[in-house]
């Protein structure tokens, strides 16, 4: 173990240890934007997760988002919380095996409108159910889940998806999917199932996804499919991950720590032009950062050892 790794690994402990004692030292409103904070943090890791080896570019974000918190305004009150979390993160794995077995054949522009149109046909399916089956469109939610059980879960989930990133970038799945990423057809050539490849890691990322929707569903205290699957998740999600560099790890909480402090501004301030700005500032990240502040940063250091390289002496 190198002495860079070490100290990588010291301040990753120290910063989980003081972040575990924020419930402890914020006020409501500062915990709030903390939950906030994870919640973006985890789902647009776990988008990177597959869209940045892949390329494959997914909106769908929402749809696993939304699927969590329903399976919480369902059985919330009937099941203990840990059965169901697992009832939701399993719910989500099988919708995106599902999906991923039908859909991931497609590439480019086909995929994104496709996995955009699955989330609203998500919606609408739940919003038959209940209206046409439970009789009633939205439901209540009084679980026994405080907001600091809630940061506490997303913290542990936060670890989780970094970690579960990390051994996949060193392992063959991962290597696989960077092959694919770089020409699908060279990665069919060299032996690669490329279909069980992608709906592998597709899988994982949407089962995260779920389980973060699980997870903030308690926040609510009434759920009704527009706000379960708010398109707009996928859109910030999107624009987090792309705006820190989703071709790393770390990358998207580059994105996701600024822009939901933004977010929330904007929010605030200015609610009636708020869709008008988030369009404003994706096009002006895929203009000015087509890899992310994560790439910019890596250029900035290449250029800086190209600098100071020692040259020889004749």
């Amino acid at each position: 173990m190198t002495l860079r790794t070490t100290t990588l690994g010291a301040i990753a402990l120290a910063a989980i240890v003081l972040l575990a004692f924020v419930p402890r030292l914020a006020n409501p409103y500062y915990l709030a934007l903390a939950i906030s904070l994870l919640q973006y943090t985890v789902l647009a890791t776990a988008w990177g997760m597959f869209s940045g080896p892949t390329r494959y570019v997914s909106l769908a974000t929402t749809a696993f988002f939304g699927v969590g918190a329903y399976t919480v305004a369902v059985l919330g009150e009937v099941l203990p919380w840990p059965v169901v979390l697992v009832v939701a993160a399993s719910l989500g794995a099988i919708l995106a095996a599902v999906v991923g077995l039908s859909t991931l054949r497609l590439s480019g522009v086909y995929f994104v409108i496709f996995t955009f149109g699955l989330a609203e046909l998500v919606r609408q399916l739940v919003v038959w159910f209940e209206v046409n089956k439970s009789r009633v469109l939205g439901r209540y939610v009084f679980v026994n889940v405080t907001q600091s059980d809630i940061y506490w879960q997303l913290l542990i989930l936060a670890i989780a998806v970094f970690l579960i990133g990390w051994l996949v970038a060193r392992s063959r799945l991962g290597f696989a999917l960077r092959i694919i990423g770089e020409d699908e057809t060279v990665a069919t050539h060299c032996g690669i199932n490329t279909t069980i490849a992608k709906v592998a890691l597709f899988t994982i990322s949407a089962t995260i996804m779920t389980i973060v929707g699980a997870i903030m569903a308690p926040r609510w205290t009434y759920i009704e499919p527009s706000i379960a699957f708010n398109a707009m998740i996928s859109f910030q999600v999107l624009i987090m991950a792309l705006l820190g560099g989703a071709h790393r790890l770390w990358g998207p909480i580059l994105g996701a720590v600024p822009l939901v402090i933004l977010f929330e501004l904007l929010s605030a301030r200015f609610p009636n032009t708020f869709t008008i700005i988030l369009g404003c500032i994706f096009l002006l990240i895929v203009y000015l950062l087509p890899r992310g502040v994560a790439g910019l940063l890596e250029s900035g250091k290449a250029r800086w050892g190209e600098t100071f390289k020692p040259r020889a002496v004749a």
